[in-house]
């Protein structure tokens, strides 16, 4: 038997006092968050969830969210975490494929009324019974009249829960993919999927006496949630909370919290090398502390790599994983060589490999489809039989994702399949030109994207954002690339940007950047 829930009681009795959660001034030690939490799940029994039941939240990075995710888990119920930038329509689809009974959704604010656009969401699907507003103020009241509030629900509930005892196969988390083609899916984890992901802390760097997690990844997110707040949590860390990414306020909280783990997708550590009022911030304190980043969510740019490795004086490990994969699959440990731009060797007790469309396995160094198998993969997704058994040819988890191995067995992601561009019959990886394009002494950020050529059926086009004070032509930066790439390769169309499209996670949004 086994609860997910178990990461933040076992740690609250270890270390009641220790500091769980820091959000601007306020600090949340383990006990306090172990009794909130189970404050919420009295209150969610009394409500009438029940085991099994679906509960969804809809949350930024706030010290509620680990208190109601918590809670859920410990009545018995399966989290359903929802992107905070969801509209109406997008929240209703949400909550009727996931066949939630109950929605913990923020207020937000007047630029992003969350309170507003859940409700409405809530009142379009007919199979979701409870809606509870987390308010800003915890005693304060909804914006909704005739809404219930957290802090309602939580009122004169004891302290104490006896926590449901679930079974290590039954659903902790549902996470939904990010949709990029037809409707987003649900993919199902198990309490042992995420609690091993957890647990692979130990396994993929040293734990500290006392680290501090600085958490600007969304936790709706599995990436935050897994890497971050739940394995924090596990490892007796101390978890900083920022809303939203912001380079000026992720370096205020290091500097402020004393941060010993960063943790980022690639378009985070290049936003905080090319922050112009980075000087404005002890550096050197934030480095003296930093003893450990984390890179993940899409390739990390070899270049971005070293000069974020070179200012702050620290080592970044690349890993691999999807939200089907809980999500980590492959890592660079510190005990073991770190390469720039491979995304490391598969983690304990997960098998990986790199297959042909057949199933078979490509000769090592080629290219292929990256598989995986092991306790970290999703059970399926969600009342969707049929992706399901897609997802799981001939018995491995498909990720999409276009790898290959070195001689030593370090992994290295290409593209995704559905990005590779087929130029004239030639395949061109938008990664490989993106890494070389980052290399000119001018370009500070790139994006490839294939787009419709008659003559060639595709054609590659760059999108580019120039460093501070740079200067280049189009007709300039073209050329140089065509000296540094076979000529089927190069991008025939450039564009300049001061900024790239990205989603709530850090990511390049291409599919935006194909109908530009």
């Amino acid at each position: 038997m086994l609860n997910l829930a178990t990461l933040l009681e076992d740690t609250a009795r270890e270390v009641p006092g220790r500091v769980a959660v820091i959000f601007g001034d306020t600090r949340l030690t383990y006990a306090q968050v172990n009794g909130a939490a189970n404050q919420v799940a009295n209150g969610l029994a009394k409500a009438g969830v029940r085991p099994g039941d679906k509960v969804a939240l809809s949350c930024p990075n706030l010290p509620y969210f680990p208190i109601v995710y918590y809670g859920i888990l410990k009545a018995g119920a399966t989290v359903v975490p929802l992107n905070v930038l969801l509209k109406p329509r997008e929240i209703a689809y949400h909550l009727a494929d996931s066949d939630a009974k109950a929605y913990f959704c923020f207020e937000g604010t007047d630029q992003l009324p969350m309170g507003q656009m859940g409700y409405a969401g809530f009142q379009e699907a007919a199979s979701c019974d409870h809606f509870f507003m987390i308010t800003a103020n915890p005693a304060g009241p909804s914006p909704i009249e005739g809404t219930k509030t957290l802090g309602m629900l939580m009122y004169n509930q004891p302290p104490t829960f006896p926590t449901v005892q679930t079974s290590s196969e039954d659903t902790a988390v549902i996470l939904y993919t990010s949709g990029t083609t037809g409707q987003p899916k649900g993919a199902e984890l198990s309490h042992i999927n995420m609690a091993m992901n957890a647990r692979l802390a130990d396994n993929m760097y040293q734990r500290g006496e006392h680290d501090i997690h600085l958490v600007t990844l969304p936790l709706f997110h599995s990436f935050g949630q897994s890497v971050q707040m739940n394995a924090g949590f596990y490892t007796r860390a101390t978890i900083s909370l920022l809303a939203r990414f912001d380079p000026g306020a992720a370096l205020a909280a290091m500097e402020r919290d004393n941060v010993t783990i960063f943790a980022g997708v690639p378009t985070m550590y290049w936003a905080l090398l090319n922050y112009p009022e980075a000087g404005n911030y002890d550096l050197k304190k934030i480095a003296d502390n930093l003893r450990l980043s984390v890179s993940g969510g899409s390739a990390m740019p070899v270049e971005v790599m070293k000069a974020f490795e070179e200012r702050f004086s620290v080592k970044i490990l690349e890993g691999y994983g999807l939200s089907e994969t809980s999500p980590v699959a492959t890592f660079n440990r510190v005990d073991k060589v770190s390469k720039p731009g491979s995304v490391g060797l598969p983690v304990w007790g997960v098998d990986v490999r790199v297959v042909d469309e057949d199933g078979n396995d490509v000769p090592q160094g080629d290219l292929g489809e990256i598989v995986i198998r092991g306790h970290n993969v999703m059970k399926g997704y969600y009342q969707k039989p049929e992706a399901t058994a897609e997802a799981f040819r001939y018995g491995w988890f498909h990720s999409g994702d276009i790898g290959r191995f070195d001689e030593e067995g370090y992994l290295y992601i290409v593209d995704r399949v559905k990005d590779m561009i087929i130029r004239g019959g030639l395949n061109v990886y938008p990664r490989e030109v993106e890494e070389v394009l980052m290399t000119h002494p001018a370009v500070s950020l790139a994006a490839v994207v294939g787009v419709p050529h008659e003559r060639h059926g595709e054609e590659v086009k760059a999108f580019v954002v120039l460093k501070e004070g740079a200067e280049l032509t189009e007709e300039a930066l073209m050329a140089w690339s065509k000296s540094m790439m076979a000529d089927y390769k190069y991008p025939r169309q450039i564009v300049f940007r001061d900024t790239l499209p990205m989603n709530a996670t850090g990511k390049i949004l291409k599919r935006e950047l194909r109908i530009d």
